[in-house]
């Protein structure tokens, strides 16, 4: 993964000039940009990022174009300074088309360094601050790394007696698609890349999709470098068919580490065969993808009885398993229990998972299984019941690890509570609990709280934890409100909805 600070941008042991000194300086040169551009070839290192904030904050486009140029460290952080200064699109283009001018040269600036340009706003955000005087000291130019793979293939074509090759620029951006009609300065971005696609190389580490048409994400994926996404959220309401059209995209994202998969829903018509088909295209993508460590599916339509053929295509243990508002079978859960590639899971969510009518000596076999690494268990409203719950009891007694349990929206009785409070005093790390109100606090069937028992039974396990000696934190949550909707917490002190107010 890209470290927050890119070995190749900064090291120690530059001194730092006084920080009004170099805002008037900044501030001189800017009053004539053109003077200021000219006198880039001779500008000193320490009032490059100043001279570039104040040009940049200031929309001094063709002083920003002229930096981009003459940029004389390995890394350009652009996305940490847009975050602070909204950016102008104007002035974001002049930074391409100082960057695109660069890349157009067939002999480079003589200062010329820079190798990447990174547009993610969470990356290297002390930069601009560290230079602009704070710090300055903690920064300076990094040479590029020797013996790069770019580095020794020019040193064979200068041997061969070849002309070397112009070294790419990496662009380094987080992109999340929400809108059928991409910003402008995404589009400014995207053709950019495309006008330049030998010299420019999209890098993308984290990649979001929400209810974009999957023939415009096809061709923005083609200027990305895939095998630069590391984490990938696909949150549209797509047919089997349609994420098909996708899957291809995403069996060349070689290094992604977790995956997201929202909403995909068959067809009420859909032929089994071709069914199936579409089944087996996706898990088979799977094969391609050896560094998978986190795995999300929420509101799949087509994982009930398949849910085999999704992990046993797995190359590798997962941290991760999160299934959320599916169907699945008793086979299914069966599976999950035996499959080595759940042996060492971290965190396992299965929210919204009806298990009302399953057996859950599958999940308690799984339990058992990661025992010694699982840390976060997510059980909320999965419909158990308390004879089910109770016989989870002794196996999440062995979760030396845990440290967060939610189990709300569950119909449990408080005895049961009390047992699951007597069975986990021993997890010394368990520091969240998201327990449902028990039973006896509804007044009827129709999951009316009654606040006043709540309030009690909650004093009483309150006074359980205080003299079992735990430190965790308990919470209380009721059912979803019958009037309102909304959830009802109980900690120190009640957070109630409108509903229970007084008038």
């Amino acid at each position: 993964p890209w470290p927050e600070k890119d070995p190749r941008c900064f090291r120690m042991g530059v001194w730092a000039p006084p920080r009004r000194l170099l805002e008037l300086a900044g501030q001189s040169l800017l009053q004539n940009e053109a003077l200021a551009v000219a006198a880039l070839e001779e500008l000193p290192v320490e009032l490059f990022p100043p001279l570039f904030t104040a040009a940049f904050a200031g929309r001094h486009t063709h002083a920003v174009k002229a930096m981009v140029q003459a940029w004389p460290f390995a890394c350009l952080p652009l996305g940490a300074l847009m975050k602070d200064h909204e950016p102008h699109l104007e002035t974001f283009q002049a930074a391409l088309d100082g960057l695109d001018l660069l890349l157009a040269e067939e002999v480079r600036p003589r200062r010329w360094k820079l190798q990447v340009l990174d547009l993610r706003r969470n990356a290297h955000q002390d930069f601009w601050t560290l230079w602009c005087g704070i710090k300055a000291s903690v920064c300076s130019l990094l040479e590029p790394e020797p013996a790069q793979p770019m580095q020794k293939a020019r040193r064979v074509e200068a041997q061969a007696g070849l002309k070397p090759a112009r070294a790419p620029v990496e662009v380094l951006v987080d992109l999340c698609l929400k809108e059928d009609t991409l910003d402008e300065t995404l589009s400014y971005l995207l053709k950019k890349a495309k006008q330049r696609r030998s010299l420019l190389h999209l890098r993308c580490q984290k990649l979001r999709i929400f209810t974009v048409p999957v023939q415009s994400i096809r061709g923005i994926l083609k200027l990305v470098q895939l095998d630069s996404i590391q984490d990938l959220e696909v949150n549209c309401t797509w047919k089997l068919a349609t994420l098909g059209r996708f899957l291809p995209h995403l069996g060349r994202m070689g290094n992604l580490r977790r995956l997201l998969l929202s909403r995909v829903r068959l067809l009420p018509h859909t032929a089994p065969a071709r069914e199936a088909h579409c089944v087996r295209q996706l898990t088979a993508q799977f094969l391609n993808l050896p560094h998978l460590q986190e795995l999300s599916l929420d509101s799949i339509s087509f994982l009930e009885g398949r849910l085999h053929q999704v992990l046993r295509c797995l190359k590798t243990p997962l941290e991760t398993l999160c299934i959320s508002n599916c169907l699945i079978s008793e086979s299914d859960l069966t599976y999950l229990s035996q499959c080595p590639s759940v042996s060492l899971l971290k965190d396992l969510g299965l929210s919204g998972v009806n298990l009302t009518s399953l057996s859950l000596e599958p999940l308690q076999v799984l339990i058992e299984r990661t025992s010694a690494t699982l840390q976060d268990l997510d059980l909320d409203e999965c419909g158990i019941m308390d004879s089910q719950f109770s016989a989870l009891l002794p196996s999440l007694s062995r979760c030396s690890q845990l440290t967060t349990f939610r189990f709300c929206g569950n119909p449990i009785s408080m005895s049961v509570l009390e047992s699951l409070l007597q069975h986990t005093v021993g997890l010394n790390k368990l520091s969240l609990v998201l327990y449902p109100a028990p039973l006896e606090s509804y007044e009827d069937v129709r999951g009316t709280l009654h606040p006043g028992l709540l309030a009690q039974l909650h004093a009483r396990l309150r006074q359980l934890v205080r003299t079992s000696g735990r430190a965790s934190t308990v919470w209380f949550s009721s059912n979803t409100c019958p009037h309102c909707g909304d959830e009802i917490f109980y900690g120190i002190w009640p957070i109630l909805c409108p509903c229970y107010m007084p008038a």
